[in-house]
């Protein structure tokens, strides 16, 4: 064979391979592992619970749903918040002057004609007293008059008999016309003396009336110094103090008068298009739920309203709706005057469809 096509068949010489750097194994770390303390049983008191849970919402859920106020109005009625309102009366002075007494305070309840406030009339009084003197002197110059007419009188009479003597006596030629023609100059005199007394009965008759009325007047105007309640009702604001100078209008109480309140509430044009003037209503306030005070409509308005603010919701409030007015009775606000206030809210609830019967939370208790 030639050595030209000859084949090196030895094997390849192996090559190292990289020898990597030795890596630094750590240090073990010594760990302290917690013992657990020993877990003791739990009470299954889980399901107990739950239990009684579930038994409370229910019977809560069941006393909610038993005693809750049922809001539902049978048809024929319609219904309304609002709250109780009552006219306003201010007590405010006639004459300029000083507060000399206050005889009630805010929240008291007054009765009509009763003495509210005083004030100083010593001035009205000693003007009272001049005019009482001057009745008594005019009644002493009446006295004089009315005895001068009576002598003036007498001198009259026996003016008129001496005339008629001389008359005769001088029919007889026992006496002259000259006599004559004094005596009736006498008579004369005696007339205008008796005219003169009664002229002066009938001025001291106009002096006496003029200084009664002016007594009158000031006993008015004495009387008019102590302030008094128009009406029944109840003291709300006192704005003055004793010993205060008000002028003529000085407001000294603000009262509201019991014998007319009322509730203003908001219906729908249906409902409000169906009530009347006159037509039965219940009033039941939030502090006496239990007791519907009667009411009458009084005021149905003729153009409908945005409902105002004490509405709650916006919805409410973009309805156009009708004012409408209830009255509770006179009777009744007298009889309950410490319950029925101002301010008070509640619900009035009126007959759409007169002869609607009411249901039984409205229904009036039977008079005893």
């Amino acid at each position: 064979m030639s050595t030209e096509n000859r084949v090196d068949v030895s094997p390849p010489v192996p090559v190292a391979a990289p020898v990597a750097a030795p890596v630094a194994t750590p240090a073990p770390v010594s760990v302290a592992v917690p013992v657990a303390a020993p877990v003791k049983p739990k009470r299954r008191w889980g399901w107990p619970v739950a239990l009684v849970v579930l038994l409370l919402l229910a019977l809560g859920g069941g006393a909610y749903w038993w005693l809750r106020p049922n809001t539902a109005l049978p048809a024929g009625l319609a219904s309304g918040n609002g709250r109780i309102e009552a006219d306003e009366i201010d007590i405010d002075t006639k004459f300029a002057g000083r507060i000399a007494k206050l005889l009630v305070d805010e929240g008291d309840l007054t009765k009509a004609g009763q003495v509210l406030a005083v004030m100083d009339t010593r001035d009205l009084e000693a003007q009272l007293k001049q005019a009482q003197a001057m009745i008594a002197q005019a009644e002493q110059t009446l006295k004089s008059s009315q005895a001068a007419l009576i002598q003036q009188k007498s001198q009259v009479t026996y003016a008129q008999q001496e005339i008629a003597r001389t008359e005769s006596l001088v029919g007889q030629g026992f006496a002259t016309r000259e006599t004559l023609d004094q005596r009736r100059q006498i008579l004369v005199s005696a007339i205008a003396g008796q005219r003169a007394a009664e002229d002066v009965i009938a001025q001291s008759q106009a002096a006496i009336d003029a200084a009664t009325h002016a007594a009158e007047l000031l006993q008015v105007n004495i009387a008019d110094n102590s302030l008094t309640a128009p009406r029944d009702g109840r003291i709300e604001y006192r704005v003055a103090n004793t010993g205060e100078v008000l002028p003529v209008g000085g407001k000294v109480f603000t009262m509201l008068d019991t014998g007319y309140v009322y509730m203003d509430i908001y219906l729908s044009t249906l409902d409000a298009g169906r009530v009347k003037l006159g037509t039965e209503a219940r009033i039941v306030l939030d502090a006496y739920p239990t007791h519907p005070f009667p009411a009458k409509v009084v005021f149905v308005a003729q153009q409908a309203q945005f409902t105002p603010k004490t509405v709650e919701t916006q919805d409410e409030r973009d309805v156009l709706m009708f004012r409408v007015r209830a009255r509770i009775d006179e009777e009744e606000v007298l009889a309950h005057a410490d319950a029925v206030r101002s301010g008070l809210p509640g619900v009035t609830t009126v007959q759409t469809v007169p002869g609607t019967a009411w249901p039984a939370k409205l229904q009036l208790a039977a008079p005893k």
